[in-house]
C-alpha cells in the first residue's frame, strides 16, 4: 500500500518569507520518509471549512514547480485542479512543463470545482454544476489530445482550439497520470471509468465498497477493467494519532480495495509529524495489500 501526503494549510510556516523555506523542509522530509506523492490544494482562497479564507494559500503549480526543484523522487500532484480555474490548453501546457522539468514526476489531479467564493472574489466565471462537469470532460479530452500525436483542432461545446500543439511533450509515458477527484456516482465515476488512471474518495472505509460497485458498473459499460484504475482515499490523521493508529486507519481502507491513502493532518510542525508518525507508517504499509471486493 502506498502513502501519499496532502498539504492543505500553509500557516504553519509563519510569515510569507518563511513559507518557501518551510515547504522545502517539508518536501525533503517527505521524500526522505518514503512518501510517494506530495499534493497541494488548488484554490485561490483557503477553504472556509479548514481555516479562515484569509489564511495563506499558494498557486498550486508554482508551488509544485518549486518542490520539483528541491526534490528528486517525489511525485507532484494538485488535489485537485478545478476545471474552471484555467483554460484547458493552458492547463495541459502547465502540467506538461511540470512533468518535463521534474523528469516525469507530474500528475494531473482534476475535478469540476465547487468553491464559489473564490471564483466570485477573483472574477473567475462559475457556471452551474451541470456545465462545470461538461467543461471538466472537455478539459480532460483536450489534455489527452495535447498529450497525443494529434496536434490538430479540438471542437467542443465550450472550447475550440485551432491547434493542440504541445512541445515539448511530457516525459511521463504515455502521459501524466490523470486522477479524477470526487465520488459523484452519475457523472464523476463515469468520467473516472472513461478517462481516469486514478480516483480519489473522501469517504470513510465503510462507504468505499458502494462507490467501487458503482465504478465497476461504469467500467463494465465502457469495456474497462476496474483494476486498471488506482483507488485512493483521503486519510484524515488526528492530532493525537500514533504510528499504530495511522497504520490501522490505512489498513481499514486497504480491506475495502484502496491501494493508496492520501494522508492529511500534519499539524503545526509538519517535519516532526513526518519523522515521528508518517515515515514509520510508510515502512509498515509497504507490506499491506489492498483487497478489491
Amino acid at each position: 500500500m502506498h502513502l501519499d501526503l496532502h498539504v492543505s494549510r500553509f500557516d504553519w510556516a509563519g510569515t510569507p518569507s518563511a513559507i518557501g523555506p518551510g515547504i522545502m523542509r517539508l518536501a525533503r522530509a517527505a521524500e526522505s520518509a518514503g512518501v510517494r506523492t506530495l499534493s497541494f490544494m488548488d484554490h485561490y482562497f483557503q477553504m472556509e471549512n479548514v481555516a479562515p479564507a484569509e489564511d495563506p494559500m499558494l498557486e498550486v503549480y508554482t508551488a509544485l514547480g518549486f518542490v520539483a526543484g528541491v526534490t528528486q523522487r517525489l511525485r507532484l500532484r494538485a488535489l485537485v485542479t478545478g476545471a474552471t480555474y484555467r483554460h484547458p490548453g493552458l492547463l495541459a501546457k502547465i502540467v506538461t512543463t511540470l512533468d518535463v522539468l521534474s523528469g516525469g514526476r507530474a500528475e494531473l489531479g482534476i475535478g469540476a470545482a465547487w468553491y464559489e467564493r473564490e471564483h466570485v472574489g477573483l472574477g473567475v466565471p462559475f457556471p452551474p454544476i451541470a456545465e462545470r462537469f461538461e467543461r471538466l470532460e472537455e478539459t480532460i479530452r483536450i489534455c489527452l489530445q495535447m498529450w497525443s500525436d494529434d496536434d490538430g483542432p479540438f471542437e467542443g461545446a465550450y472550447y475550440q482550439l485551432a491547434e493542440t500543439l504541445c512541445s515539448p511533450p511530457p516525459v511521463s509515458s504515455p502521459h501524466p497520470s490523470i486522477l479524477i477527484g470526487g465520488g459523484g456516482e452519475k457523472k464523476t465515476l463515469r468520467l473516472v471509468a472513461q478517462y481516469g488512471d486514478a480516483c480519489n474518495f473522501y469517504v470513510p472505509p465503510e462507504g468505499v465498497g458502494h462507490k467501487l460497485d458503482v465504478l465497476r458498473e461504469h467500467c463494465d459499460a465502457v469495456g474497462r477493467d476496474i483494476r486498471e484504475i488506482e483507488i485512493t482515499a483521503i486519510l484524515n490523521v488526528a492530532p493525537d494519532w500514533t504510528v499504530d493508529d495511522m497504520v490501522r486507519g490505512a489498513e481499514a481502507y486497504a480491506a475495502v480495495g484502496v491501494s493508496t491513502v492520501v494522508a492529511s493532518g500534519l499539524g503545526d510542525d509538519p517535519v516532526a509529524r513526518l519523522e515521528g508518525v508518517f515515515g514509520p507508517a510508510v515502512e509498515r504499509l509497504r507490506s499491506v495489500r489492498p483487497q478489491m471486493p
